[in-house]
């Protein structure tokens, strides 16, 4: 019985092949836009992880501090919450480690009789306390220490970032809902012309004592099968992109450093499964209204 209706969606979808390929291209769109806003959510929460799990933050001493002063300074770091290890790098090591990294601007150090940089301990944490608020938190406690001229941590900017992200994330929730809610309603029309279309065949198929159940399922199975092309077609359009605008995007500005990944199996199959229920409920509503009539 399940062949029968699946055979007879089938047969439909080909002979209304106009309005049934306007729907699939409606849900493909809409699948598409959807899925570019995940993969987009999905990488650059990767990218902001991984930029919190290398954060470190440094703290700049006071040039009088002495070894006293260091010692004690260390204790009351390493006693603070959420501290894992730190180390101290004095401003002649710090000036080694500039030259290195400035190695093809050396002329800049030749006439440098004095070392401009100052003291500093560097501060690394607990990894399963890594979150913006616990490092602005920890931050501020090591600052307040009397011997800490200034703290920094250079990737305080993606706390920004992040919450940019989050409005983004906002944006697509609403994007998401309004096209599932337009792409529904086109399901719903188009099955409502198709059923107009074959109403004689549906009003004589009543009279000879066919029932609701055996009128709907096969306008059913072509709701699911309008979904499941439509999130085929959209999810194949959004791996050819990826691929061509991802390598671009890592040859460019990450040169190995990050790589993006295209959505997990998991997700591919809940958006699968999401377009075929529009695709469903489509039909159902339309369904629902003829039938009353």
């Amino acid at each position: 019985m399940i062949t029968l209706f699946f055979k007879r969606a089938i047969e439909d979808i080909f002979k209304n092949r106009f309005l049934n390929l306007v729907t699939i291209i409606t849900i493909s769109l809409s699948i598409l836009i959807a899925s570019a806003f995940i993969l987009f959510f999905v990488n650059t929460s990767e990218i902001i992880n991984s930029w919190e799990k290398g954060l470190r933050i440094m703290a700049y001493l006071k040039p009088e501090i002495n070894n006293d002063g260091l010692k004690d300074l260390k204790l009351a770091i390493q006693s603070l919450n959420d501290v894992d290890t730190l180390q101290f790098i004095s401003k002649q090591e710090a000036l080694s480690r500039l030259k290195a990294q400035m190695e093809h601007q050396s002329s800049l150090f030749e006439n440098l009789t004095l070392n401009p940089l100052p003291d500093s301990i560097e501060i690394r944490m607990k990894a399963s306390t890594e979150s913006w608020q616990k490092i602005d938190s920890l931050a501020a406690q090591i600052e307040a220490l009397p011997q800490i001229d200034e703290v920094e941590y250079g990737q305080r900017w993606v706390g920004r970032f992040a919450q940019i992200i989050s409005l983004f994330r906002l944006a697509g929730y609403a994007i998401g809902t309004l096209f599932f809610m337009a792409t529904i309603f086109i399901v719903a029309n188009t099955i409502r012309l198709v059923i107009y279309s074959r109403r004689e065949e549906v009003e004589i198929m009543r009279l000879v004592g066919a029932t609701d159940n055996f009128i709907k399922i096969p306008f059913y199975f072509e709701g699911l099968i309008q979904g499941a092309l439509g999130a085929i077609i959209g999810l194949v359009i959004l791996y050819i992109a990826f691929i061509f605008i991802s390598a671009n995007i890592e040859k460019e500005f990450f040169s190995g450093l990050f790589r993006f990944h295209f959505l997990s199996p998991t997700l591919l199959l809940t958006i699968l499964l999401v377009s075929m229920l529009v695709g469903w409920l489509g039909c159902y509503i339309s369904l629902k209204q003829f039938l009353k009539q």
